[in-house]
């Protein structure tokens, strides 16, 4: 028997049509690989290269855009040290740390519902996309 999670929702009430901040939020976090990259992040602080090697298959392409997007967002912050040479890092910011029970919501679902071979499929596809 699956384990049911019992969620309160103190306001507003559900209405007929969806908020616009609710499908912002799961249309950001839901864009390929963004997930995967804020697992990587709660780690701390991590240099692009870091986070490439912990997300096999994500491009630096699209790595950098994602970032870029996360960091738009207030999620991330993009952190420059003048050295030699120069050093960036990426961590999240308070607003990001606030995903984690997000994050450990949706890895607990995928645990529970996804089938181990459908997910490497689709990862190993997803991996092969421009």
């Amino acid at each position: 028997m699956n384990a049911q999670m019992n969620v309160q929702i103190d306001s507003p009430p559900y209405t007929d049509t969806v908020c616009p901040k609710f499908h912002h939020a799961v249309e950001l976090i839901g864009r390929k690989w963004t997930g995967a990259i804020l697992l990587a992040l709660q780690s701390g602080k991590c240099r692009f290269t870091e986070i490439a090697a912990m997300v096999p298959g994500l491009s630096d392409r699209l790595l950098s855009e994602r970032l870029k997007e996360l960091e738009a967002e207030g999620i991330v912050r993009r952190i420059v040290t003048p050295e030699t040479p120069v050093r960036i890092e990426y961590r999240l910011t308070e607003k990001g740390d606030a995903l984690d029970v997000v994050m450990a919501s949706i890895s607990h679902w995928a645990e529970e519902w996804i089938d181990p071979a459908v997910a490497k499929a689709a990862c190993d596809a997803a991996s092969h996309e421009p």
